[in-house]
């Protein structure tokens, strides 16, 4: 849910000026950051299930909304990976407190991973707030990999000549608007070409059957994450959304266990 506790900040100067809405429960450190996915927002099955898990805890959880999306200004057409990770950085910055562990569903995956490479960049050795990660079928580098390599060559020609095409959505009546500028900047944050640190241990719950985020995609992630300790969780039966019930538990035991891990070792 959205509740007394929401607030907005302002993100960007000039043209690139937003606000975008977070909601904040108080409570004690480590506290929970949740990223969202793609056309997602903070209201979302998941994402208030964190929520409850934290006021269950006792724990401070931070939800917003990508600019674009849900609550929060701006266009979603304007939405860029740069754009999205520099909300990320806001809201972190603005709305958090001491340790974090950073749950990041699809997009908000990717968006963890580079949201704590910022961190780490940031901060001496060793004292970077992001503690933890749980991440639900993590979407990296899917502007390249998962949107531009699937498009038909019909799609791509559109989107080269006028900057954008329609993509019909199997979740909602209205086609996503692809733009190139998203197309375009995605490539400047790819990071499965390389190894990714994190600095802290990291937990991937992903679904067999997901079409959106292969789970082969999830272990070339794996593979990437040489130096941190990753647990990955397979869900046999398990879709992209991982929101049944069943799913639900699956994630609230993940990011529990990861909070007393944090905690245990603050």
């Amino acid at each position: 849910m959205i509740d007394g506790n929401a607030r907005r900040i302002a993100v960007g100067r000039g043209a690139e000026a937003r606000d975008i809405a977070v909601n904040v429960r108080a409570g004690a450190a480590p506290g929970l950051f949740w990223l969202g996915g793609f056309r997602s927002d903070m209201g979302g099955t998941k994402a208030c299930a964190v929520d409850a898990l934290g006021a269950r805890l006792g724990r401070a959880v931070t939800r917003f909304d990508y600019s674009g999306h849900g609550a929060s200004g701006g266009r979603f057409e304007d939405g860029t990976i740069s754009r999205w990770l520099e909300d990320s950085l806001a809201a972190f910055d603005s709305a958090t407190a001491g340790p974090q562990i950073l749950v990041g569903s699809s997009m908000g995956g990717w968006l963890s991973l580079l949201l704590a490479r910022v961190e780490l960049t940031r901060s001496p050795r060793g004292q970077s707030r992001v503690k933890g990660m749980v991440l639900i079928a993590p979407a990296l580098d899917f502007t390249e990999d998962l949107m531009w390599a699937r498009l038909p060559e019909i799609a791509k020609a559109e989107i080269l000549a006028t900057g954008r095409h329609l993509l019909a959505s199997d979740d909602s009546s209205e086609p996503t608007p692809i733009m190139r500028e998203l197309i375009e900047d995605g490539r400047r944050h790819l990071i499965l070409g390389g190894m990714i640190e994190t600095g802290c241990p990291v937990h991937i719950l992903q679904g067999r059957m997901d079409a959106d985020v292969p789970w082969h995609h999830a272990e070339r992630l794996v593979e990437r994450l040489a130096s941190d300790d990753v647990i990955l969780t397979y869900v046999r039966d398990g879709d992209h959304r991982l929101s049944r019930a069943a799913d639900i538990d699956l994630l609230i035991t993940a990011v529990e266990r990861m909070v007393e891990r944090v905690a245990a070792e603050a």
